[in-house]
């Protein structure tokens, strides 16, 4: 049980700091080619992309990295409240 809880808590952080490091990765507009930002979108995109068909632009801020960390969190407490 101890395993299961370390887990999701370590993927959860994992893909919390992914979403972070995107958002500040696309303030310097890298190449789309480049193997680091091809890496970042393959473990970002799956979460984000739902995510933008509900949530929509407010001008040019994308706020959907915010929601996901915030959704990925409360996962994590629900799922220690629940174990």
């Amino acid at each position: 049980m101890v395993f299961l809880v370390t887990l999701i808590r370590v993927l959860c952080e994992l893909l919390t700091l992914a979403i972070i490091f995107r958002a500040i990765l696309s303030w310097f507009q890298p190449r789309p080619t480049s193997k680091l930002t091809i890496i970042m979108y393959r473990i970002t995109e799956p979460l984000l992309a739902p995510l933008r068909r509900i949530i929509p632009r407010l001008g040019m801020f994308d706020f959907t990295p915010l929601v996901a960390i915030i959704i990925l969190q409360l996962i994590y407490y629900l799922i220690i409240l629940l174990l």
